[in-house]
């Protein structure tokens, strides 16, 4: 049995869904917005975890879970305390048990922590051996100053998992460096070339080239850009070091996204352990969501070596 937890409305968790229902997978939705309405029991002992699982008129015992593809979201509002209380406490025990369960999850939520400190996670990919641009995290505009005169273009983003939009740092922009202080930013050089944002499910590698002339492709439209996205090979040595970045990482499903300069050579900017592959299959028809379901239900050899991953 195959649990999917998160909102039916959330279109990358809806397409995992129905994937699974077209492959006449047997599966159960943990829906976050009526978390209120179900109930876990868990049984914990001295070196091991239990329990019942009840949602949607189904009672699921947790070592009856094959896998579980988790999107956490935010959790609806509503007015009834006693039903937020319950949806509070069962998602924040779920939550927890995913990070201990006996199955596949992807992904468990201490992996998916490397994410809410960008600095850190981006010391983690140099490490695996990707290249990753010069970096600069400051609350100190004249450290901004120095860093520009080194590098020229330079843009800046958050440092925490927050979505941000990646935005150069122009003569527009510089004006407003004093509020820096109160928030340290992260500051990368710019670096020249084409995007291509890499998805890892289990050991299968999907690569979508995105042509855009904007700094943030995925808000070109608001500048009024436009974005392209075809299917593109990796060199088998990148397409290595995304796997290796992935297992490193603990997340048997993420997108890695990267930048090819005109020498050929990749620079990784981070990984997102939460992709919203959805768009990126839309536009290519590459089959994200046939190859996630197939790792979930240890389908061929797609699990590859994330079936250590399975057990605690």
């Amino acid at each position: 049995m195959i649990v999917f937890f998160g909102r039916p409305d959330d279109r990358p968790l809806a397409l995992a869904i129905e994937q699974a229902a077209s492959q006449g997978v047997p599966y159960v939705v943990l829906d976050q917005t009526r978390l209120g309405h179900d109930e876990l029991l868990l049984d914990v002992g001295p070196d091991r975890v239990d329990g019942r699982l009840h949602t949607c008129g189904t009672e699921l015992e947790l070592g009856a879970i094959a896998a579980v593809y988790a999107r956490p979201l935010a959790l609806s509002h509503t007015r009834d305390e006693l039903e937020r209380a319950r949806s509070e406490q069962l998602n924040a025990s779920f939550l927890e048990w995913l990070d201990d369960a006996g199955c596949l999850v992807v992904n468990r939520p201490r992996a998916m922590q490397s994410n809410v400190s960008k600095p850190y996670q981006l010391q983690l990919v140099a490490e695996s051996g990707m290249t990753v641009p010069a970096t600069l995290v400051t609350n100190r505009p004249e450290d901004v100053h120095d860093f520009r005169a080194r590098h020229g273009r330079v843009i800046y983003k958050s440092i925490s998992g927050i979505r941000s939009i990646v935005t150069e740092l122009d003569e527009r922009t510089i004006e407003h460096l004093e509020r820096i202080r109160s928030l340290p930013t992260q500051f990368q050089a710019y670096v020249e070339g084409v995007d291509v944002r890499v998805h890892v499910v289990g050991d299968r590698v999907f690569a979508t080239e995105i042509a855009s002339s904007a700094t943030d492709y995925r808000y070109a439209h608001r500048a009024g850009e436009p974005a392209t996205l075809q299917p593109t090979e990796l060199p088998s040595a990148v397409g290595r070091r995304c796997l290796a970045l992935a297992q490193r990482l603990e997340l048997p499903f993420c997108g890695i996204d990267l930048r090819r300069r005109p020498d050929g050579a990749h620079v990784c900017f981070e990984v997102n352990p939460m992709p919203a592959y959805s768009y990126f299959e839309s536009e290519t028809g590459q089959p994200i969501a046939q190859a996630l379901v197939d790792l979930l239900t240890g389908a061929g050899a797609n699990v590859g070596s994330w079936s250590r991953f399975a057990t605690t």
